[in-house]
């Protein structure tokens, strides 16, 4: 990545944001937060410059920065992306550590996170604004959807579908096949051997309704 990056939102996900980014030394310009009490500090010595609306900065898209959306809510997520999309027409790059392996015959979107020593197997799919955590796997022919979030160490078996904005916990297993409907919930180290409706939160092993 030739241009450096302005990560939108300064939290703990702005904060995997930069080490992934620093990982593959792409220098971040700056984050942007809407908190006032992280603005002008610094974090991991790159400075937090102001909130994630500021014009000035924002005008800097496109030509001579790149830009990744870091905000912890999702709603927030999605609103900032389609933001810079209609009034910068600029899309988030990918940010994936240097030591996360994603095969070159896996899809991804736009936006995605990819922590240190997650795994994107071959003919897998990410959408666009997917969380994957560190020693995540997402398996062969396997497909997550936008703005789904994969906790650390949770393993996405082979053709699983994880459906828009659903949620696995740390350390859960997900058997092949296996559909997650939207904005489903997973609880950590839950094993789902079963199809999950959308918005039902499942727990245990096997999962089950809670």
């Amino acid at each position: 990545m030739e241009n450096p990056v302005i990560i939108l939102g300064a939290q703990s996900l702005g904060l995997n944001a930069l080490d992934a980014f620093t990982s593959n030394d792409v220098v971040v310009y700056c984050l942007l937060d809407d908190d006032a009490k992280l603005q002008n500090t610094e974090l991991n010595d790159v400075p937090v410059m102001g909130n994630t609306e500021d014009q000035q900065l924002l005008k800097l898209l496109g030509k001579k920065c790149e830009v990744f959306v870091a905000t912890e809510d999702t709603a927030s997520r999605r609103s900032l992306t389609n933001m810079l999309h209609d009034e910068y027409q600029v899309v988030p790059v990918n940010a994936i550590h240097a030591k996360a392996s994603v095969a070159a015959h896996a899809w991804l979107g736009h936006g995605n996170l990819i922590s240190a020593g997650a795994v994107v197997a071959s003919n897998s799919k990410l959408g666009n604004g997917c969380l994957i955590g560190a020693n995540a796997v997402v398996d062969v022919k396997a497909e997550v959807a936008d703005y789904a979030q994969i906790g650390a160490g949770a393993i996405i078996n082979a053709g699983a579908i994880i459906e828009e904005q659903a949620f696995i916990g740390a350390g859960a297993i997900i058997v092949a096949g296996v559909k997650i409907g939207a904005k489903a919930r997973v609880g950590a180290g839950s094993v789902v051997v079963a199809d999950v409706p959308a918005n039902q939160t499942v727990f245990g092993n096997p999962a089950a309704k809670i």
